[in-house]
């Protein structure tokens, strides 16, 4: 793709918009096939999946029998429903607070100068909280405690929009109208990741100032170390790293993922965007590129840093789409990029620990009609040594995961000579074969989703939630049964690992919701007791809580036409109220909502507010139009005249103290 055509299509989508472009050509059966074999479409299409037990609500008299059902059955919260809506500013449940903790430009690592969005500058940015935060892991402090008290965040950040950040940049219809190579290294200082410091004191929490675990994750200041299979080889080599074993930067790190011994992963997902320029139809790596999109043309930056040009870097694009773990403790630590876990756009890498001991990541590749893995380690977790980890995700194999009509989910080793993973497909080795992961699963006939985003594995009772945000693409001739409807809204499907073994190689899938307003959509499926406010789509990041129950955050409702705000739902996942929803956070007009992270007491309650004033505005009544730096259709969280959109990590407490929901 050309950087014209690149940007021109940046500017007049959403970022979100932009996963609609599927570049999986594979024939294997999609999840709505396997959905549709399992049930038969017009059960789905009736709400009558007959493992799941959930009722469609609809109707004038559903807010009543809603709380009814509620009422007559009990359920697992206990907290009262806020209203869905289109607001400028957020709202939490009754009976709780919630309160900003940090904002893009906010200081983090000492010197850091206050924000001025009229004067910024790289070196301030490279020291304060990135744009757009996403994930939000926790890790309580010392290391090794269970304190929920006190501990350090660990908070990615994405991307950035520069028609919000800066003043008159970015319109629609300019081709990067106004960007500098001043601007550029502030965005690139924007991206990566923060490490803050948080303590609770006097029953409020606050950001520890100039503590000594604080650092800025950079796109263009951060150096890393590409470690396992691929380190070294050829196709990551470039001109400035002739090794193959050394990077500059991580950037769009969506999801994430801590691990046992108090690491950070950092999940890079749409990679491709970044990158502008041209390969030849027969360059080698010009099909390698085209299955993940490559180049996007998102950004200036290939204008000011020839690694971000293809045409003259054409290696440069596959040092990118891994999972970068960081160590938190030390903020001189080098992350590492670790290719074992596979090459594709990352939404997350939740792991645990397996009942034999190994670790077990799963993640999802967001995209359109791709994906969903894990990784099992090799070697097993020494939770009593942190230093024998080191290396431990250097180490395993690599599964994709392909759904069956009989309720089964087969987990298929990525491995090189095994099935079609030879040389008589184009792969010479295990590093070739993660390079190209995706074509890998290709080759191995996974089934494709409606964009698998976060996975989250419940370590109580062996169950794994896969949230399918949505397939605006899938027509009524490609339906299938894990996939079941034409333009998807989105579902939710739970996998039963056998005898809690997370490391088999089968394991059996369910349905859990199929999203969308019931009283609109025939096809949609819920609980008996969600009311008109508890419904939702898009589902994207999620949490499992002390007490194994399910929360669910959303991306795309307002901008998916369900005139609602993204925000944060509770749900039930057990007995006869399995598949209700219930509202309990809603974001500013525009915004994402990313996180959530609990501490291990049940409550505090992190959430990531990202891209405030952004998605699907020009929808919004009382606003109509795109927001820019000048004109944004929500000033939140500071509004403030002059002061752009911020977004922030908000922290949310019981205002009695006790645990939430």
């Amino acid at each position: 793709m050309s950087l014209k055509d690149g940007s021109d299509q940046r500017l007049t989508m959403t970022y979100e918009e932009s996963e609609d472009i599927p570049s999986n050509q594979s024939t294997a059966a999609t999840m709505g096939d396997v959905i549709n074999r399992r049930y038969g479409r017009r059960e789905v299409l009736r709400g009558a999946l007959a493992m799941t037990a959930i009722s469609a609500v609809a109707g004038p008299a559903a807010a009543i029998m809603a709380k009814e059902a509620k009422a007559a059955m009990k359920g697992s919260f206990d907290f009262e429903e806020i209203e869905a809506g289109l607001t400028e500013s957020h709202a939490v449940a009754p009976g709780y607070k919630a309160d900003i903790l940090i904002r893009w430009g906010d200081k983090v690592e000492a010197g850091a100068p206050d924000f001025d969005p009229m004067n910024q500058t790289a070196a301030a940015q490279a020291k304060q909280f990135g744009y757009n935060n996403d994930y939000i892991g926790y890790i309580p402090l010392p290391l090794g405690s269970n304190s929920s008290g006190h501990g350090l965040l660990v908070v990615n950040q994405e991307y950035t929009n520069e028609e919000l950040m800066f003043p008159g940049v970015g319109k629609q219809g300019d081709d990067f109208m106004g960007m500098t190579k001043e601007l550029v290294d502030i965005e690139m200082a924007a991206h990566g990741g923060s490490v803050i410091e948080v303590k609770k004191q006097g029953g409020s929490w606050t950001v520890v100032e100039d503590s000594k675990y604080a650092r800025r994750i950079t796109a263009n200041g951060t150096e890393m170390m590409l470690s396992g299979p691929a380190a070294g080889h050829a196709r990551v080599k470039t001109s400035a790293d002739p090794s193959g074993k050394r990077v500059i930067g991580t950037f769009n790190n969506c999801a994430g993922g801590v691990t046992p011994w108090g690491t950070y992963l950092m999940a890079e997902e749409n990679f491709h965007g970044y990158f502008s320029g041209e390969v030849a139809e027969d360059h080698p790596e010009a099909a390698n590129h085209s299955r993940y999109g490559t180049p996007g043309g998102w950004y200036a930056w290939s204008q000011y840093y020839d690694r971000f040009d293809v045409s003259k870097e054409p290696n440069e694009p596959n040092r990118f789409g891994w999972v970068v773990e960081v160590d938190p403790s030390d903020p001189a630590s080098t992350p590492v990029k670790r290719t074992a876990m596979g090459r594709f756009k990352h939404e997350g890498a939740e792991s645990l620990v397996n009942k034999d001991g190994r670790l077990v990541v799963y993640m999802g590749d967001d995209q359109r009609f791709d994906y969903l893995y894990k990784f099992v380690s090799a070697g097993q977790v020494n939770l009593n040594d942190r230093a024998a980890n080191a290396d431990l995700l250097d180490d395993g194999t690599l599964y994709v995961a392909k759904f069956g009509d009989d309720g089964k989910v087969t987990w298929m080793p990525i491995v090189f000579g095994e099935g079609p993973l030879t040389p008589m497909n184009g792969f010479e080795s295990q590093a070739d074969v993660l390079i190209e992961t995706r074509r890998a699963a290709d080759l191995l006939e996974a089934t494709p989703m409606d964009r698998p985003e976060d996975v989250e594995p419940n370590p109580m009772t062996g169950k794994v939630y896969v949230m399918l945000t949505n397939n605006s693409k899938r027509t009524e001739d490609d339906t299938n049964s894990a996939n079941p409807r034409a333009k998807n809204p989105g579902h939710i499907i739970e996998l039963t690992t056998p005898d809690m073994d997370h490391a088999a190689l089968e394991a059996s899938w369910d349905i859990l919701v199929l999203c969308g307003d019931p009283a609109e959509d025939g096809s949609a499926t819920w609980g008996k007791a969600t009311s008109e406010n508890g419904w939702f789509v898009a589902p994207d990041n999620c949490a499992i809580d002390h007490k194994g129950r399910l929360w669910v955050s959303t991306d795309g409702n307002k901008a998916g036409g369900s005139n609602r705000n993204d925000g944060l739902w509770a749900m039930e996942t057990e007995g006869d109220l399995r598949g209700s929803s219930f509202n309990f956070f809603r974001c500013p007009i525009g915004a994402e909502m990313c996180g959530p992270k609990f501490t291990p007491d049940g409550k505090t309650l992190f959430v990531a507010v990202q891209h405030p004033a952004d998605a699907g505005v020009d929808k919004w009544e009382p606003f109509g139009r795109k927001s820019t730096f000048e004109d944004p259709a929500t000033r939140w969280p500071d509004f403030k005249d002059g002061m752009p959109p911020r977004p922030s990590v908000v922290v949310i407490t019981r205002e009695d103290g006790s645990e939430i929901g």
